[in-house]
């Protein structure tokens, strides 16, 4: 793990926040190194005579591993073989493949408690509530507020296992299948966040095997990912170099902002 400290941007800062919060620390999981982080690191520093600087270096990182008790997961993660067939399968520059699972899975697709990365959608949730017959608005209040909602936001977000948390908290707000159902669905899933409602449509029998897949390995999320890039044909746009055009469907209109489209160009060129 490479060095980090405050107002860094990257993946480590989320290990780092997924390692603090396994020891305790209150924290919103993502790869932004806030004054929150930078607090939890030199508590952390000062409580394991470690020189408090806020510096995430060997010795702090060492010290978390050990402290955190964590196995690596090595047998869930992606290897080069899954990406040479990966490549070989859709007809894809091995770089090209290289370069989508750089940008769009971040990383990892799993958290150091072994479970798969996930995010959860309370406006999704209520949409696929709806779908089943059952009117939302019946279960909204100030106790279900940062599970279920109308409109997309992401101040309820938590990042890390607190995604797990808010999974169960919605499905336990009622006990009929039609709730896990639709928690499943409004969730997304493993390194290339593939939302659950997706899962029957490219190819899954149900919600339910999807899920049970995502737990499974990283292999299991590129899998996925390929019977999604297929149901909505975005092969030809990879296979042309079209950033834009793949980032925007894949992504949606905002990946302008998020410059998804020369994220993935700079990632190819580097590995081509």
């Amino acid at each position: 793990m490479r060095t980090i400290k405050y107002n860094n941007k990257a993946t480590e800062v989320t290990t780092l926040c997924d390692l603090l919060s396994k020891l305790g620390y209150n924290l919103i999981v993502s790869d932004s190194f806030t004054l929150q982080v930078d607090a939890a690191v030199k508590d952390f520093q000062y409580k394991n005579n470690l020189v408090v600087d806020g510096i995430v270096g060997i010795k702090t990182w060492s010290k978390l591993f050990e402290l955190s008790n964590i196995t690596t997961h090595n047998d869930k993660l992606l290897s080069e073989r899954d990406l040479m067939e990966f490549a070989n399968e859709f007809q894809l520059e091995l770089a090209c493949v290289k370069a989508v699972n750089e940008v769009e899975s971040r990383g990892k697709g799993f958290l150091v408690s072994g479970k798969p990365k996930i995010l959860f959608e309370g406006h999704v949730f209520w949409r696929e509530l709806n779908k089943r017959g059952v009117n939302p608005s019946q279960y909204s209040n100030a106790n279900t507020a940062n599970v279920l909602y109308q409109s997309w936001t992401k101040k309820h977000y938590l990042g890390g296992d607190g995604e797990y948390a808010r999974l169960q908290k919605a499905i336990q707000i009622n006990p009929s299948q039609a709730f896990q159902d639709a928690a499943y669905c409004a969730t997304s899933w493993g390194c290339f966040q593939i939302m659950g409602f997706n899962a029957v449509s490219i190819g899954y029998n149900s919600i339910e095997e999807f899920v049970q897949k995502m737990h499974l390995n990283e292999k299991e999320h590129l899998t996925a990912f390929g019977k999604f890039l297929k149901t909505n044909n975005l092969i030809p746009y990879l296979q042309n170099k079209d950033w834009a055009g793949f980032a925007y469907r894949y992504n949606g209109s905002g990946y302008k902002a998020n410059k998804y489209d020369e994220k993935l160009a700079n990632a190819y060129k580097k590995y081509s």
